[in-house]
Order: structure tokens, then sequence, then C-alpha cells
């Protein structure tokens, strides 16, 4: 998945990004204040997508 569609999707359901780190961002879910590293790469595989979904707890 490309990454600019994966982040449009995460700022739809409520996830805002926290910090830029060196070579990942910091996003954060404030329903439930949990956060999780999102790589910088141009595509992230659907499996690592869906891990990240269920770290924020989407």
């Amino acid at each position: 998945m490309k990454r600019g569609n994966f982040i449009r999707e995460l700022t739809k359901q409520g996830c805002y990004l926290k910090r830029h780190g060196s070579k990942h961002d910091i996003y954060i879910n404030p329903v439930n204040g949990q956060q999780t590293p999102i790589p910088r790469h141009p595509e992230i595989k659907e499996s690592l997508c869906r891990l990240i979904k269920k770290q924020l707890g989407l």
C-alpha cells in the first residue's frame, strides 16, 4: 500500500502525527493513547499495515 494512502486512512480514523523521528514517524490514537512508529518508505506491506492498525487499536 502506498504510504500516503495509509496515512490518509489513519487520519480519517482519528489518529494524528505526534512527532517525526529519523526514519519513522510516530502516530498516536487519541481515543486510547496508543502510539506506534510508521516507516517512511514509499510502499508499506499489507501485513505491516494490519499490524500498525492493531497496535493503534483500530
